[in-house]
């Protein structure tokens, strides 16, 4: 007769890991582990084929350091391969949406978005925080929460997915996790259209600018707002963008090109 009480279901489960990856897992890291390959593959549509790499990224030295035993391997080194992973692909979709914005433009913006915390904002959005292996007074001191780990953490993952799987695959993660903060304001501080279209205006002398909320929609989290800037009561432009900040940006962007000037947004 075969068992199939949940205590041998768990006892083949830790054997088939220990068989597959060469390490001897516990309860806690097994749940960790599947529960990783589920959120990747539900939420990004990611199925890493070596689980190794998956594993070496989320997995601190202060893990491996209290597992003298399990030979495993912890994120510094495939992190140091996912920065320059990350710089790339950065680097790459900049110069072709901003084809006009000069080099050190350009550098700026990406310094801003290839940074500890910018880094560390997408981690914790991707519920990286939940699956890294730590040691246990790292632990202790919420070092899942500290920025510079959870930044280390996201590079790691850019390297061992770009190992896996490839730079397009890289691409079309950091396409739905990173690019599409440029539209929701994350970077508006680079970004300072109002400023350029109140110069533009009032070159001549003084003018009113006003911006007005046109409408909204999308749920709570996800609303987006359509605002309308006004010059001595003419609309010059509509933008929308994830805050009335951004649309506001959005709208001046669109006012400039209607001067003939360059928006970069």
């Amino acid at each position: 007769m075969v068992d199939v009480s949940p205590k041998s279901d768990k006892a083949r489960l830790s054997s088939l890991f220990a068989l597959l990856f060469g390490q001897k897992f516990k309860k806690g890291v097994i749940v960790l582990i599947i529960g990783l390959t589920k959120h990747l593959k539900d939420d990004f549509g990611i199925d890493f084929k070596n689980q190794n790499l998956l594993d070496e990224a989320f997995t601190h030295a202060s893990y491996v350091n209290e597992h003298p035993k399990e030979n495993l391997k912890f994120y510094e080194r495939i992190e140091f391969l996912g920065d320059a992973v990350m710089q790339l692909c950065v680097s790459e979709y900049l110069f072709k949406r901003y084809d006009t914005m000069p080099e050190g433009k350009l550098s700026r913006l990406r310094a801003a978005m290839v940074c500890e915390d910018s880094f560390s904002k997408f981690a914790k959005e991707c519920h990286f925080d939940e699956y890294i292996r730590l040691g246990k007074g790292e632990e202790k001191a919420d070092a899942r929460k500290r920025p510079s780990l959870l930044c280390d953490i996201f590079e790691a993952f850019i390297g061992a997915l770009y190992l896996d799987q490839g730079k397009s695959v890289v691409v079309d993660f950091i396409s739905q996790v990173v690019f599409p903060k440029l539209d929701m304001g994350w970077f508006d501080h680079f970004f300072d259209h109002k400023t350029e279209l109140q110069e533009y205006l009032q070159k001549d002398g003084e003018c009113s600018i006003e911006y007005k909320l046109v409408n909204q929609e999308g749920p709570d989290n996800e609303r987006l707002y359509r605002m309308a800037v006004y010059a001595n009561g003419e609309q010059l432009g509509e933008g929308t963008g994830y805050s009335k900040k951004a649309g506001e940006q959005a709208a001046a962007a669109q006012a400039l090109k209607k001067f003939g000037k360059t928006a970069t947004k």
